[in-house]
């Protein structure tokens, strides 16, 4: 059984859990592999509370529920009713049975085994049958519970597999995690060696305990910026608890250099035509906390947050505040950037609570002219769309909507639609929300309103388009759930990176044929503007017709249509854009070192007036 206060259980274990468990692992409540139809309670506060709500780690509210867990190679069916606020069991029995009419106590020399339950409600204990056995269902037996509560419980069942092998011990009780995810650096340099034209490692900064955060870059031409290819990016493991978009990103650099090297004509094609970065474990202090503990006994939150106590996901600048403040400012006569906001003063001074993990996920993401990112997160199926903030708390709507807001659920619905259960309607809903009104997405600030979020920061300072994906109700799988978790994921993660390619894309250049960096791209009719890099740009559109503005300092501004279609596929939309008459006599006179110590505007004006009669 596996309940609270692990660090009891230490000096009982005799054996390498890791081991033993390679072989037993959950059966299946965390993962909804055993349904709400094998549980039955005898008694329930209410429904919501009821025997469905008995899996470890599933949240009845959004209060943190936790509750003991017990081990077993048996089918499920639990009879205590579920956690709620400081409800929990401190002792309890097991009973088995064949007919789930006849029940036999679990016993040892002294008799039915009484066992240790929780202490308090955050940390899962660990418990084991003394023998093994062999039966159909399970009881629960609660013996005491918190003075100030009541009878209330939450748990996983392990066991061993029949027929054939049996644990040393009887029943194994904890998880161990993925070779794959052990050995990170050993797994990139692996299939770099693999696929050495089309990968390379690097690291963005490091970690607060001085770990490095490597990404593997795939492209046919890693190492630069290629002019016309998109940027596009993955990232796990913010919270370093959850580690199954870590793992789905290791498995994903793995499949890309694996179905390259077979001549998989997508795989290459995406590779050839795009940039990508793949960033497993932006958190690894945390995941090392969560590592150490195990999938089964590090319960909802060990390792979510920095070695500091910061939550990655929400820790950027809040551009949002910044940019809505100015505009609700009517009498102000400065024109408010929809685009490329500053980072504020204070953010920047080293006294502010900001991660050091965020300020290299900074610093990367204004490094590389990114155009779509997702970073994969756990404990839900949906996929989570900006703003994640909304615009005051007396809102009259459900959520602020970003300019781009049906471009973005596009990109949600991309993902979500080729998962294979994210919108199916017969699956179980996670937790209590069920989304499936929306398709598998949501808005994130009418899901819980955050400020300061990657997805906001990513949509307002950078070029880049960021959603958040949550991969699994288990944030941290068994290593047998792992195939399955990759099948349901994979064919979403390609997809996904396909839409990079979805709008319009081209070259600003002046009349020499030279591209213009930080030219200003307009579309009509959507408030949000975005950049070239080094003259190339990618604006990610649905499909219709555009009128598309581009502006440069000391440039002419240059207007045009461009279609997009329903193929996949950007439309090409160039630009050749010539210096302004005002850019040219500045020029001139630069040249000729006839620059004038003061010159107003007014005079400026005339003289180019003068120039062009002469002309």
């Amino acid at each position: 059984m596996k309940k609270k206060n692990a660090k009891r259980q230490e000096n009982k274990r005799p054996f390498s859990w890791h081991l033993v468990l390679k072989h037993c692992p959950p059966l299946g409540l965390e993962t909804l592999k055993i349904t709400d139809f094998q549980l039955h309670a005898s008694t329930a506060k209410r429904y919501g509370l009821g025997a469905h709500r008995g899996r470890l780690n599933i949240q009845v509210t959004s209060i943190l529920l936790l509750s003991g867990r017990m081990a077993s190679d048996l089918s499920a069916s639990d009879t205590v009713t579920q956690l709620w606020l400081s409800n929990w069991v401190t002792s309890f029995r097991v009973l088995v049975s064949n007919d789930s009419h006849a029940w036999t106590a679990v016993r040892n020399e002294s008799g039915d085994v009484i066992f240790e339950g929780n202490s308090e409600k955050e940390i899962p204990v660990l418990n084991m049958l003394p023998v093994p056995l062999v039966a159909r269902y399970i009881r629960i037996n609660p013996r005491s519970w918190y003075e100030e509560g009541s009878i209330c419980m939450r748990l996983e069942i392990l066991g061993c597999p029949l027929p054939g092998k049996s644990c040393s011990v009887g029943i194994a009780i904890t998880a161990c995690s993925n070779s794959v995810s052990f050995f990170l650096w050993q797994l990139m340099k692996t299939v770099n060696k693999m696929c050495p034209n089309i990968t390379r490692i690097y690291n963005i900064g490091k970690s607060h305990q001085g770990l490095k955060l490597y990404a593997v870059e795939i492209s046919d031409n890693p190492g630069e910026h290629e002019v016309g290819e998109p940027e596009f990016r993955y990232t796990a493991g913010a919270h370093g608890n959850e580690v199954l978009g870590r793992e789905l990103i290791l498995l994903l650099m793995q499949f890309m250099c694996q179905e390259y090297l077979a001549g998989n004509p997508r795989i290459v094609h995406l590779i050839e035509d795009t940039r990508i970065h793949l960033l497993p474990s932006v958190n690894p202090d945390g995941y090392d906390k969560a590592y150490k503990a195990g999938s089964e006994l590090g319960g909802w939150s060990l390792g979510r947050w920095t070695q500091d106590g910061i939550d990655i996901n929400n820790n950027f600048p809040d551009l949002n505040s910044l940019l809505w403040e100015s505009e609700d400012q009517k009498k102000s006569k400065r024109k408010v950037p929809n685009h490329h906001i500053p980072i504020p003063d204070w953010y920047l001074s080293e006294n502010a609570t900001v991660a050091v993990e965020t300020r290299a996920i900074i610093a990367w993401m204004e490094k590389i002219p990114f155009v779509l990112g997702g970073n994969l997160q756990g404990g839900e199926l949906v996929v989570a769309y900006p703003y994640d903030m909304v615009r005051s708390l007396w809102k009259t709507q459900d959520y602020t909507p970003t300019p781009d807001d049906h471009v973005f659920r596009w990109l949600a619905y991309s993902y979500a639609s080729t998962h294979r259960l994210m919108t199916d309607a017969r699956r179980r809903a996670c937790h209590t929300e069920d989304f499936q009104k929306e398709d598998g997405t949501v808005n994130g600030a009418s899901w819980h309103t955050v400020a300061g979020s990657i997805n906001d920061f990513s949509y307002l300072h950078t070029n880049c388009f960021e959603l958040s994906i949550y991969v699994g109700c288990d944030k941290y799988p068994h290593e047998s759930e792992l195939p399955e978790e990759w099948e349901n994921n994979r064919e979403s993660l390609i997809v996904f990176m396909e839409q990079v390619h979805r709008g319009i894309k081209g070259i600003v250049k002046d009349i020499h044929g030279r591209g213009i960096p930080h030219a200003i791209i307009s579309v009509e009719g959507v408030n949000h503007d975005i950049r070239t890099a080094d003259g190339d740009y990618w604006r990610l559109l649905n499909p219709g017709e555009y009128m598309v503005s581009v502006k440069a300092e000391g440039y002419t501004t240059a207007t045009k249509n461009c279609e997009v279609g329903y193929d996949m596929g950007a439309t090409r939309c160039d630009f050749t854009i010539s210096k302004t008459n005002l850019a040219r006599i500045k020029e001139i006179m630069r040249k000729f070192g006839k620059q004038p110590i003061s010159l107003s505007l007014r005079r400026l004006r005339q003289r180019a007036r003068q120039w062009r009669q002469r002309r």
